[in-house]
């Protein structure tokens, strides 16, 4: 012990002897977890320079889009508004979604979709020319009659909606839906909107005209609720593309993650769309659903 105690002494005298100080951690005592500043300098600013880029935004008019739709007041959305829409557009949602392919499962079988790539190729179309956006654009006027109870308007909506599609299993794909969600809605949350639309139209009604209605009876604003649709039109694709090709699970949700440009596009285009000038232009997806009804093993109802 003594030793220990004289080898002490020595050094604490060498050390003063010297005028060196013991060394200090960039970390001060007071401030133990504070960081020591970034230090300036050309050396830095070079390494700077070569470290690695930020990723581009993905979506580099979401802004102004956000903009524009505040002045409008179709982009607030709380929390109630929230959890309809999570229930009304989830899987679980009994409307029979996962029953339908929209033609992919054709397209899978005469190898235009083969892999995730070109089912991304192929979702990117159909959101953008094809039946998605032809969709999203009902459902925007659907939404915009029901709430200003424009009879007229909503009749008019409703029956070119059911009319619009290009064949037979796509009617029934969109009404078979479109009816479902209405019964399923009118009975869990019924609203004077939805009664009011079932004395106007008695028809075939398509899915995108029964969630925009619903959609606007309860007060939900319309352009969160398109993306949440389409959103959910997306995924049900793509959870039909995971179980053709086949792909994992992992490799479905980087698909979705990559259309969400493509439906966020969809989508504005969509708001500013008049009725009489939709269209689409996804010939090929059209194809799909027709030779459909003739494919010999099927899983998928469309």
């Amino acid at each position: 012990m003594a030793a220990i105690t004289i080898m002490t002494t020595i050094m604490a005298m060498t050390r003063k002897a010297s005028g060196r100080q013991p060394r200090r951690s960039h970390l001060s005592p007071v401030g133990r977890g504070r960081p020591r500043k970034a230090r300036t300098g050309k050396g830095v600013q070079h390494q700077m320079k070569g470290s690695v880029p930020s990723p581009p935004d993905p979506f580099p008019d979401a802004e102004k889009e956000r903009v524009s739709l505040r002045s409008t007041g179709e982009d607030r959305l709380d929390t109630a508004a929230l959890y309809r829409l999570m229930a009304w557009l989830s899987p679980a949602y009994p409307v029979g979604a996962f029953s339908y392919s929209g033609g992919i499962e054709w397209a899978v079988e005469a190898g235009d979709i083969k892999d995730a790539e070109t089912l991304r190729a192929w979702l990117a179309v159909m959101l953008g020319e094809g039946g998605g956006f032809a969709d999203a654009v009902f459902f925007v006027h659907a939404h915009r009659a029901a709430a200003a109870n424009d009879e007229a308007a909503l009749r008019a909506v409703a029956e070119l909606a059911a009319a619009f599609v290009p064949s037979k299993e796509r009617f029934l794909e969109t009404t078979a839906q479109g009816r479902a969600f209405l019964e399923t809605t009118r009975a869990a949350w019924p609203c004077p909107a939805l009664k009011r639309f079932d004395l106007l139209w008695n028809g075939p009604v398509a899915l995108p005209v029964a969630v925009g209605v619903a959609c606007a009876g309860h007060a939900i604003a319309c352009a969160p609720a398109l993306h949440a649709f389409l959103h959910a039109l997306a995924a049900n694709w793509i959870s039909a593309g995971v179980r053709l090709i086949p792909l994992g699970q992992t490799d479905g949700q980087r698909l979705l993650a990559a259309l969400g440009p493509a439906v966020a596009a969809a989508a504005a285009r969509a708001l500013t769309t008049p009725l009489d000038e939709v269209g689409t232009g996804a010939f090929r997806a059209d194809l799909a659903t027709m030779h459909h009804e003739t494919q010999y093993t099927r899983l998928f109802r469309s």
